[in-house]
């Protein structure tokens, strides 16, 4: 993987590129945006941000297309990101104690259909060297133009038992708060043991209760109320998102993120690591995630925002999930597979439409 092309060179650069470990390509990237961004060098990767400003959640967003979390876990290339044109970027996730993640190798790449396969499991250097990344970033500096927006997205360690996976969630919680435009909260991903069981009935209810109470609390002392989002899963029933929607509301939660990885294979049966174990993402995620968004949108009605995400690689793609019913669309795989000029094509897509 590498962002730091023009298109036209991405296109010719990414057979060379492909032909390093996704894990190590991955890295060998993020360190170069790290070191080039807020330099001369960040002419390589930077564009004009479209302007197609939403208010949503009380945010005022300068363009509706945002990088998904997963991506810069550590929050190292705020700035970088910042340079490529996107409305907001959402880093993370992060847990409250560095950990290492999974045994290597843990992400495959499946070209055929434009898709990965992770698991990574939340490795990342834990909060504190999080935050000192966040408040180093100088993207709000940006004098006279609307600033990109920041969503810091938060976890369990793996190894908080399930039971006690609250405490690590209000730990983050209170730690990124006064930082992040919006907070998001990760129970979604697969590669972290028992995760998902947080979004059944019960679970979700004493979590989203208890990050509600500890965001009042946090609101009164830091004079400001930062809005939550929840990131749920694709893999899930009409009648459990139902359930989800229900419980969003009743807890005041601000928004919702469509969706994370899934753990299907029926798209890509038979192609070179296709039985990995991890999350699925890319083209092969795109249909459960907006069968999953316009699911929410009938469950929760007009005015609930929804960011949606999952296999986007293109600007119909965006459009596709604005169709379905989100407000804001965030990238991932897409970035790998088409370089940082997706996220100009997709915000214009999405200015030329409208929703």
């Amino acid at each position: 993987m590498s962002l730091l092309l023009p298109s036209s060179l991405y296109t010719l650069a990414r057979p060379f590129l492909f032909g390093f470990d996704p894990e190590h390509a991955h890295e060998l990237t993020l360190d170069a945006l790290a070191r080039t961004q807020n330099t001369p060098l960040a002419c390589a990767y930077a564009a004009p941000r479209v302007d197609d400003r939403l208010t949503l959640a009380g945010l005022r967003f300068p363009n509706r297309i945002g990088l998904a979390a997963g991506l810069d876990k550590n929050a190292r290339c705020i700035d970088a990101f910042a340079a490529m044109g996107f409305g907001f970027v959402e880093v993370g996730t992060v847990t409250p104690k560095a950990q290492p993640g999974n045994p290597k190798p843990r992400m495959f790449r499946l070209p055929q259909r434009n898709a990965l396969i992770n698991r990574l499991g939340f490795n990342n250097e834990g909060l504190d060297t999080f935050l000192a990344n966040v408040q180093r970033a100088r993207f709000r500096r940006d004098a006279g133009k609307a600033p990109m927006l920041l969503g810091l997205n938060i976890g369990k360690n793996a190894a908080t038992p399930i039971e006690r996976a609250v405490d690590d969630y209000l730990v983050c919680l209170d730690g990124v708060y006064s930082h992040a435009d919006y907070v998001t909260i990760n129970i979604s991903s697969p590669n972290t043991a028992n995760l998902r069981s947080l979004q059944s009935d019960e679970a979700l209810d004493a979590l989203l209760g208890a990050v509600a109470d500890k965001r009042e609390a946090l609101a009164q002392r830091h004079g400001k109320r930062v809005p939550l989002f929840v990131k749920i899963a694709p893999d899930l029933e009409e009648a459990q998102v139902q359930v989800i929607a229900a419980t969003l509301r009743r807890h005041g939660m601000d928004g919702v993120i469509a969706t994370n990885t899934t753990l299907a294979r029926d798209a890509v049966a038979g192609l070179p690591h296709a039985n990995e174990t991890g999350g699925l993402s890319g083209t092969p995620v795109r249909e459960a995630s907006n069968r999953v968004i316009a699911q929410l949108r009938a469950a929760l009605g007009a005015d609930f925002p929804i960011i949606g995400v999952g296999g986007v690689l293109s600007g119909a793609d965006a459009q596709a999930k604005v169709d379905a019913g989100a407000d804001l669309v965030q990238i991932y795989t897409g970035l790998i597979y088409k370089g940082p000029a997706l996220v100009r094509e997709a915000a214009q897509a999405l200015l030329r439409h409208g929703r």
